[in-house]
């Protein structure tokens, strides 16, 4: 094994960062379903689950294919990781608060 393959840290950070991408795409869902009644009902799937249902579609959609963009760009890489780590807890934090009422009520 070569040295540049046993230091790289790439397709770890990206699936970091793809959680993190995808847990931003459900609280953005959550908003423009809860704020565009158009969206609320293009985005239900399964009527007796309403639109949660293409809310957490489009979120594993968005964590699926941002994990393969980024693992596919990192893949033989060392990323700075504190970096990646930082970006990834504020988009958590971002699309946790943007599903609470009280957030998405203001728009």
């Amino acid at each position: 094994m070569n040295q540049q393959s046993e230091t790289s840290n790439g397709p770890v950070a990206a699936a970091m960062l793809a959680a993190g991408i995808g847990c931003l795409f459900l609280g953005i869902m959550t908003c423009l379903a809860e704020n565009v009644t158009v969206i609320g009902n293009a985005i239900n799937f399964y009527d007796p689950v309403g639109n949660l249902t293409g809310k957490t579609w489009i979120a594993i959609l968005a964590w699926l294919v941002s994990w393969g963009i980024l693992a596919g760009k990192w893949k033989n890489q060392s990323v700075n990781f504190g970096k990646v780590y930082n970006a990834t807890l504020i988009l958590v934090a971002l699309g946790v608060l943007a599903t609470f009422p009280p957030f998405f009520d203001i728009f």
